[in-house]
């Protein structure tokens, strides 16, 4: 993991965005990001990530609330004069220039003399691997290099913070997960922030020091991959970041919850006595085991084969589980299924917007 500082660098106070006048993006919204960390934006569609991304870039002014960098107000400052730098999704590199001047763009336009315009564009192709590289027009790269000439011509200023909106998105699934691992590993050897925006919850989880989810414009949960996977704060986050069985329950009490119209021992206290309460179940974390020797019984509706397990959708008096396991039931066998306290989670089932600790 990368080596995250405390300090902060960003601050979003406040900070809300609303088009138009009417279609609010963005609700107020209160996020610090550290010096060389690097977080993730992550949610569906329409969640508000890309608005934030732009709102910290500057080419977008909030509707309300402040933007601080090391403490300053930076809220109006125009994007050029803001140490950050973006990477899209469209790499929108200069098709008329080649690898060398398109990374050397920003350099130039700052008028910088060419021994260190040389030096910086032979330090930044060797970076992201494209010795040699120089010379070729940009058309005749592939998609991954393409994205490594994005990557370095945003470097090329030294920014202090690398905003990158979807950048692998345009990438097939063999070459996005090795960039994910270059992404990592470039920020570890640059040592600056990346603030990084995604809607594949994978890249969030193999690449992030933190990962902010959200939903609807409002902030659900920010944690580190495994807080988050873990100890999802409410039913939406459990969802969305991998595959959960998520049923309605009551809190009977401290460390006991009824579902499936049976109490299950859990871990989880402060949710009161009687309490409607969402219950998540992680597909792994389900035991299958003789119909009688189960906490709940079901049959097995459907078996999928997914390389590292099978996945089984079973089917019980309540409820349809999924359960990821190696081993193989046949569809119509009833089986039994166990869970251990520790992997019930139990969350309130309103969903209110959170802010970063610390």
């Amino acid at each position: 993991m990368s080596v995250v500082e405390s300090t902060h660098l960003i601050d979003l106070m406040g900070v809300s965005k609303t088009f138009d006048g009417e279609t609010e993006a963005l609700k107020p919204i209160n996020l610090y990001i550290r010096k060389k960390e690097f977080i993730t934006l992550l949610g569906p569609s329409g969640c508000g990530k890309t608005t934030t991304l732009r709102l910290i870039a500057g080419f977008e002014t909030p509707t309300t609330g402040r933007i601080l960098f090391e403490g300053k107000d930076i809220t109006g400052v125009p994007p050029y004069k803001r140490r950050v730098n973006t990477v899209f999704q469209k790499y929108a590199l200069f098709t008329h220039l080649n690898v060398y001047e398109n990374i050397a763009f920003g350099l130039r336009l700052k008028k910088r003399p060419q021994a260190e315009v040389d030096r910086k564009v032979t330090e930044l192709l060797h970076l992201v691997g494209l010795d040699g590289f120089g010379k070729r027009t940009v058309d005749r790269l592939s998609g991954g290099q393409q994205q490594r000439v994005a990557i370095a011509r945003a470097l090329a200023n030294e920014p202090e913070v690398l905003l990158l909106d979807e950048p692998l998105g345009a990438l097939d699934l063999k070459l996005r997960k090795e960039m994910q691992v270059e992404l990592k590993n470039m920020q570890q050897r640059l040592g600056i922030t990346f603030i990084y925006v995604t809607h594949d919850q994978e890249e969030a989880l193999s690449m992030s020091d933190t990962i902010v989810v959200m939903k609807d414009g409002f902030i659900q949960q920010i944690g580190t991959p495994t807080d988050v996977y873990n100890e999802p704060k409410n039913a939406f986050v459990a969802d969305f970041i991998g595959e959960s069985n998520i049923m309605r329950g009551t809190m009977l009490r401290d460390e006991l919850v009824e579902f499936e119209g049976r109490p299950f021992p859990c871990v989880d206290k402060g949710f009161g006595e009687n309490a409607p309460v969402d219950v998540v179940i992680r597909p792994e974390d389900v035991k299958l085991t003789e119909p009688e020797e189960g906490q709940v019984a079901g049959v097995v509706q459907s078996v999928v084969f997914k390389g590292v397990h099978y996945e089984m959708m079973i089917r019980t008096d309540a409820f349809t589980w999924m359960v990821h396991s190696t081993q193989c039931r046949q569809v119509g066998q009833r089986v039994g299924l166990s869970v251990i306290p520790f992997d019930i989670h139990i969350m309130r089932r309103s969903v209110t917007p959170v802010e970063r600790e610390g």
